[in-house]
């Protein structure tokens, strides 16, 4: 096998990769956004329940209803747990996305190594004014990866709240946007456009010659 033939195959799971990632961002963009109306209802009812609690019944005109305390607070909880379902369902939908991005980057390093004594050191890092190399290609995904994997993680330890701690579930929104500002959302935009512009101005498989050492 020559190291073209070593190559394309290389090239071709890599701008596959690259569009699964692709869609699995279009995904991923859809559903952050979903979760702000969910964290500020849930914080309204937080307020509403630390309110609650605070209330003293028996010295107000509702004292007549020796219950009312104990009922408000049993329906306060039941919608923050059917709030926190929804949530849970947006998380499984952003694991989703973080465990096919893992996947896909798995299956081009497989393939990658299998070619990678044929292919060679020096054909890997080889790079066109029209095409990065691979070795960039590769940790690009990399890169990738490891930004839906700290996202994920980082968001899921955000929302393991606990209903006795109701000034931190008021504060889940604003902490909430402190993380969509701070996470690296430019990083899986800005490498699409890169292997875009590639394949552009030359189809990475059809450009496999011009990295030959």
């Amino acid at each position: 096998m020559t190291q073209s033939q070593a190559l394309l195959p290389v090239h071709q799971a890599l701008k596959k990769c690259f569009h699964a990632i692709e869609e699995q961002q279009e995904a991923w963009s859809k559903t952050i956004p979903e979760f702000k109306p969910l964290l500020s209802s849930l914080s309204n009812l937080a307020e509403q329940l630390q309110a609650c609690r605070k209330v003293a019944f028996e010295h107000t005109p509702l004292k007549g209803f020796p219950d009312l305390q104990q009922r408000l607070t049993y329906k306060l909880i039941s919608a923050m747990e059917d709030v926190l379902e929804k949530v849970a369902e947006k998380m499984n939908e952003l694991q989703k996305v973080r465990d096919a991005v893992s996947q896909q980057v798995a299956a081009v390093f497989h393939i990658y190594t299998q070619q990678a004594e044929e292919l060679g050191v020096l054909a890997s890092l080889k790079r066109s004014a029209v095409c990065p190399s691979v070795a960039d290609m590769l940790e690009w995904l990399q890169d990738i990866e490891r930004h839906y994997r700290n996202d994920y993680l980082r968001r899921k330890i955000l929302l393991q709240v606990r209903y006795d701690n109701l000034p931190e579930i008021q504060g889940l929104p604003e902490v909430w946007s402190n993380v969509a500002e701070h996470k690296q959302q430019d990083l899986v935009h800005d490498t699409l456009l890169k292997v875009s512009f590639s394949w552009k101005m030359g189809d990475l498989g059809e450009v496999s010659s011009e990295l030959i050492v």
